[in-house]
């Protein structure tokens, strides 16, 4: 979300969307509540610090780097108790998943990402587990009447497992990780929440089946960048029952559609939420999947996150997504 105003964008998403809120994420707020900070906060017994411009690195102890990390956290967390007093429901939380986690932390002493030492991704993966197994239980006790979604952003997890993650000097890149090193670490952070789980993956080559045979219960993409060879994949998860986070709102907000009117000029087509529902139906249609499980199975969201949309796109963006919601039942039982 945008701003740096806690309570504000607890508020903006309580209201929003009333039937499955989430804690808010100000990463405007500066380092600490940015993707990697935020998550490297709760590494038990790996304590981080900032490593200037490049981001953050795994010190020798705590600082007060992972203080203010911690502190902008829990900020977070009295706000959403304070917005969602009473709330029974599900409720999101979401932190970087560990290949993303091991991407942007750099190892101690050095410029190397921790990717680069296999070892020491292993013990990101159990410290962020644990870690991640007391935020929840931290989250339960402040709503207890919720059913957590736990969500696991792995915008990075492509470029590991494609060998595309750059060294320091950019002349090489960090090796291959297997398939099955990739699943058992992110296997271990899912487990540990005792929670519905779903990961996050916006960009190519989505590896579907990994992100599945982890045990996630949901996956997150954003269908526009879905490429051929991602379809199979895509449609042997849904077809498993995986919830379907789709982002099919892009994050810059809703597109007019161009048309070529009677002059011979572009005119453009006011948008409504309905056309966001349509792409989603589209999907589903193309791989010809059963019509029926499409709105029980799907969740309209933002293609991304909407930190760098004003305070208004966000709250619009937020209403946009829940009203096409309402209307892909209906759409989706017109194809029968």
């Amino acid at each position: 979300m945008p701003g740096d105003n806690p309570m504000e964008a607890a508020r903006t998403i309580a209201g929003e969307l009333p039937d499955l809120p989430h804690l808010a994420e100000l990463p405007g707020r500066g380092p600490g509540a940015d993707i990697t900070g935020r998550a490297a906060a709760l590494l038990v017994d790996i304590p981080v610090e900032l490593a200037g411009p490049r981001g953050w690195r795994i010190a020798e102890r705590p600082g007060r780097d992972l203080r203010r990390a911690s502190s902008m956290l829990s900020a977070d967390l009295d706000a959403m108790e304070e917005t969602l007093d009473g709330y029974a429901g599900p409720l999101k939380i979401q932190l970087a998943g560990p290949w993303t986690l091991a991407t942007t932390l750099e190892q101690p002493h050095s410029l190397n990402p921790a990717l680069a030492d296999p070892g020491l991704v292993a013990d990101l993966a159990s410290s962020l587990a644990e870690g991640v197994a007391a935020h929840v239980a931290e989250v339960a006790k402040r709503i207890p009447r919720a059913k957590l979604l736990v969500q696991f952003d792995e915008p990075a997890l492509p470029a590991v497992l494609h060998g595309a993650v750059p060294t320091p000097s950019g002349l090489s890149r960090v090796r291959v990780v297997e398939d099955e090193v990739a699943r058992e670490r992110l296997r271990t952070v899912l487990a540990a929440t005792h929670s519905y789980t779903a990961v996050h993956c916006c960009g190519h080559d989505i590896p579907f089946g990994i992100i599945m045979s982890a045990g996630a219960d949901g996956i997150s993409f954003d269908p526009g960048q879905l490429r051929k060879q991602d379809l199979d994949g895509f449609a042997e998860a849904a077809e498993a029952g995986l919830g379907m986070l789709i982002g099919a709102l892009p994050t810059t907000g809703p597109r007019d559609s161009a048309q070529t009117g009677r002059s011979g000029r572009d005119e453009r087509e006011r948008p409504v939420p309905a056309d966001t529902a349509r792409i989603v139906r589209d999907l589903w249609r193309k791989m010809d999947l059963p019509s029926a499980q499409c709105a029980p199975q799907v969740v309209i969201t933002p293609a991304c996150g909407l930190a760098v949309a004003s305070p208004k796109q966000a709250r619009d963006a937020l209403r946009w997504c829940r009203e096409a919601a309402q209307v892909l039942p209906e759409m989706m039982g017109e194809l029968g």
